[in-house]
């Protein structure tokens, strides 16, 4: 056999004897999962308040090295 048809063989039966581990399914949006939601946004108020508190005593570094107050 040639190299040609031994790879395209290989490719045929790694087609066939494979299946996806995705579903095609999409996911209802009517019953949202209110943990994931949560979870979600939580986490989002969490990393902004963190951002914030950083920021404020960014300022506050630079006004004391800079005499400023």
């Amino acid at each position: 056999m040639t190299f040609n048809r031994l790879l395209s063989r290989a490719v045929f039966v790694s087609r066939v004897g494979s299946r996806s581990a995705f579903t095609s399914s999409k996911p209802d949006l009517t019953k949202p999962n209110w943990l994931r939601v949560g979870l979600a946004f939580g986490s989002t108020a969490f990393l902004w308040g963190l951002l914030f508190k950083q920021h404020s005593t960014d300022v506050h570094e630079y006004k004391v090295r800079n005499g400023l107050e």
